[in-house]
């Protein structure tokens, strides 16, 4: 494996890091707690959702996809509705 960075694949953006980059950072524990809360992204839902996998008609996941971002969403809405007025057994 060849060590030697090739210099036609540095990235001018994303420079490699110097020794005296690394001894000035920061853990991430050390930064404020807003910046900390910001970097972290959204925070866990109180009801999460459980990954599966399913096989449905085609026509229905086709139905569902054509009405656009968040379609996974809608169909969870659909079978809770359903759920709300039949038992599942």
């Amino acid at each position: 494996m060849n060590k030697q960075p090739n210099p036609e694949a540095t990235d001018d953006d994303n420079p490699e890091w110097t020794a005296a980059d690394v001894h000035r950072a920061i853990p991430f524990s050390g930064l404020p707690d807003s910046l900390q809360r910001k970097l972290r992204g959204r925070p866990k839902a109180e009801q999460t959702k459980e990954r599966i996998s399913i096989r449905l008609s085609r026509d229905v996941v086709d139905q569902f996809r054509a009405s656009g971002d968040g379609w996974q969403t809608r169909m969870d809405a659909a079978l809770k509705e359903w759920l709300n007025s039949h038992s599942p057994a």
